[in-house]
């Protein structure tokens, strides 16, 4: 997801001058970082596996996608699909820019309460260029392991809980998009056929 601006989220997929180009197959990227996977590919529709045992492998993920986050700016959060590895494991990064803040690594993370309803712009890294208004609750509760296995329970409220709820969508093989209704989409058909069409898939 990606990180608002002035009040709005601004689209997370416009390249820096040292950011990847984020789902171009034929892109040489940094050590570490992974290509983002577009609207269109199969893997974003699927619902992700459970992580049954937390290995070496899921670790070296997370840690992956830790730093394909920190490569495109205004990402603050990603999901494994989004990767192309359909395993339920989310990094969540608000607050980047404090160098005192603590990226969040769940897995398999779950809502267990929702409370309240507010409408906000939404952007996505598999979805450039698109960005609609979404209605999400406004406080979250969250159960996850992290990488120690250990349970945790994240408390999350307003833009915080917002992506919370767009990351733990991507499990489950829902965008943002499918939020939205009929007439916006229609709107957007346009763009998102054009970005299907791009889409190498599988």
């Amino acid at each position: 997801m990606a990180k608002r601006k002035r009040r709005k989220h601004i689209p997370a997929h416009a390249p820096s001058a040292s950011a990847p180009t984020i789902g171009n197959p034929d892109q040489k990227y940094p050590d570490g970082v992974l290509q983002i996977r577009l609207y269109g590919d199969p893997v974003l529709r699927q619902k992700a596996l459970p992580v049954e045992t937390i290995s070496s492998a899921e670790k070296e993920l997370a840690d992956s996608m830790l730093a394909t986050l920190y490569a495109i700016p205004n990402g603050v959060g990603l999901a494994a699909p989004q990767v192309g590895v359909s395993k339920r494991l989310v990094v969540i990064d608000v607050n980047r820019e404090d160098l005192d803040s603590k990226p969040l690594m769940l897995i398999n993370p779950k809502i267990q309460s929702r409370e309240g309803e507010i409408v906000d712009e939404e952007a996505c890294l598999s979805i450039p260029d698109v960005t609609a208004d979404v209605k999400r609750a406004e406080r979250v509760t969250v159960s996850a392991l992290n990488l120690d296995g250990e349970p945790v329970s994240i408390e999350g409220e307003g833009f915080f809980a917002r992506v919370l709820q767009h990351e733990i969508d991507h499990l489950d093989g829902v965008l943002f998009i499918d939020h939205v209704g009929g007439l916006k989409r229609q709107l957007l058909r346009k763009k998102l056929r054009h970005l299907q069409q791009q889409s190498p898939g599988e």
